[in-house]
């Protein structure tokens, strides 16, 4: 097996705050596979499942990948003020749907997820994107502890839509998050969506070798038919608006979310964005969790750049080519 290659000088350096979670294994090992992206760190947070897996499978998904040596810190266990939520009926008890991956070697740093964000980006003020996929504790935390992180950091980016299951679990961390006195990046379902893993896609996983057979394949089989069904009873875990890897009409697939979120940051021209205004509902008795996105607002009061729309063909490309370069997707491997 060949060894990693190191990142470009030009690489975007990139912290990655996830819940693992199929999604969030797929964005970890598309981190790792492209060349525009130098992954500086994973930190973890309970919302797929348990903190204690969500950080276990970081670790197994870096060392599988061929990346062992990027740091990983957990942190939150518990939303800042409610019930943890879950979404095991989407992702199952592992996290991982159907893959099995082996247990990590590798245990997370000592500190915390607190930490290594802001002792990374403080170090490096400017030069590193901060990018959310799972609920966004560890983020409001980290800003509550040191404001100033609004200011240093390159670029924040989250995924999230109206009644995402990432906003739902925590409204109040989403709240200090999107109030934070930074442009968020937010990628929503209105581009997520247009990028399935169709039976095309699943065809090209096929030629990825381990990655494909033992990862991409096993963990992406019958994600989100469960989240649709929990969604549609208004059962927590059904995900975002129903949708959290939805199979959509005519079996179109079920969509990567997390991965969106990076591909934005490596090629943002894959994606159109829109500046707007975002607030997040925590008081409403049946809306506590959703985000109100206003396009209309004047500049000045625009908190957010909106993706609402992708180039699903270029995006597949570039995803599944950011895969390819990892050495458990060559053959043979």
């Amino acid at each position: 097996m060949s060894s990693p290659q190191p990142a470009p000088v030009s690489a975007r350096k990139v912290i990655l705050d996830c819940d693992p979670g199929i999604d969030d294994a797929c964005a970890i090992a598309f981190a790792c596979g492209h060349p525009g992206l130098d992954l500086r760190g994973v930190t973890t947070v309970a919302g797929n499942v348990g903190l204690p897996q969500t950080t276990a499978n970081a670790l197994s998904v870096l060392e599988f990948a061929g990346f062992p040596d990027v740091p990983v810190a957990a942190g939150s266990p518990v939303p800042l003020l409610r019930p943890a939520l879950d979404a095991l009926r989407v992702h199952g008890e592992s996290g991982l749907g159907h893959a099995r991956l082996p247990p990590p070697r590798a245990r997370p740093l000592d500190v915390g997820a607190t930490d290594l964000i802001l002792d990374a980006i403080g170090a490096s003020p400017g030069e590193i994107t901060l990018v959310a996929t799972g609920p966004l504790t560890n983020i409001a935390l980290a800003v509550r502890r040191q404001p100033s992180l609004a200011s240093q950091v390159a670029q924040f980016v989250n995924v999230t839509a109206a009644a995402e299951f990432n906003i739902a679990a925590d409204p109040e961390a989403a709240a200090i998050v999107f109030g934070a006195g930074w442009r968020v990046t937010m990628v929503g379902l209105d581009a997520t969506l247009q990028a399935r893993v169709s039976p095309v896609v699943r065809e090209r996983l096929a030629g990825l070798g381990r990655l494909g057979s033992d990862l991409l394949l096993p963990s992406l089989r019958g994600y989100g038919a469960d989240g649709a069904t929990a969604a549609r009873a208004g059962r927590p875990g059904g995900g975002p608006g129903g949708s959290l890897g939805p199979a959509g009409p005519a079996g179109e697939g079920p969509a990567v979310h997390d991965v969106c979120a990076l591909a934005l940051v490596a090629e943002p021209g894959l994606f159109g964005c829109w500046p707007a205004r975002v607030e997040v509902e925590t008081a409403g008795r049946w809306t506590s969790g959703m985000t109100v996105t206003d396009f209309g607002a004047p500049p000045e009061a625009c908190n957010a750049l909106v993706a609402t729309s992708v180039d699903a063909a270029r995006f597949w490309d570039t995803v599944i080519g950011a895969w390819a370069r990892l050495p458990v997707a060559q053959a043979g491997s």
